[in-house]
């Protein structure tokens, strides 16, 4: 798998590498649906090694927003670029999800 998955501050971080696509979509959102599942309740999109995110990359992170709401989790994106950023803006994502500058931020956002 492409996507890194990490712990920090009680938080799961999830670190696309490349492209969040068609191609790995499915098991990116088979992950955290089981961590979501097994008690996760803040998450965090690292976008800072993602160069592309396509409609089932965002159907990823819409899914993990839906998953996390009944639990009143808490989510976050951080160092997307500007063709993500574009395509969040676009989609209406930046409305649904909270973009944060740093992995720190982000990280500090979810976990209040």
């Amino acid at each position: 798998m492409e996507t890194l998955f990490t712990e920090m501050n009680n938080c799961l971080v999830v670190i696309p590498r490349k492209r969040l696509d068609t191609n790995n979509s499915p098991e990116v959102a088979e992950a955290i649906t089981e961590k979501i599942q097994g008690g996760e309740e803040k998450v965090v999109f690292d976008l800072g090694r993602t160069d592309y995110v396509s409609s089932a990359g965002l159907r990823v992170i819409l899914v993990t927003a839906k998953l996390l709401k009944p639990k009143n989790g808490k989510m976050a994106l951080c160092n997307a670029n500007d063709q993500i950023l574009e395509v969040l803006e676009i989609s209406g994502f930046h409305s649904i999800v909270k973009h944060l500058d740093s992995l720190d931020e982000a990280v500090k956002f979810v976990a209040e």
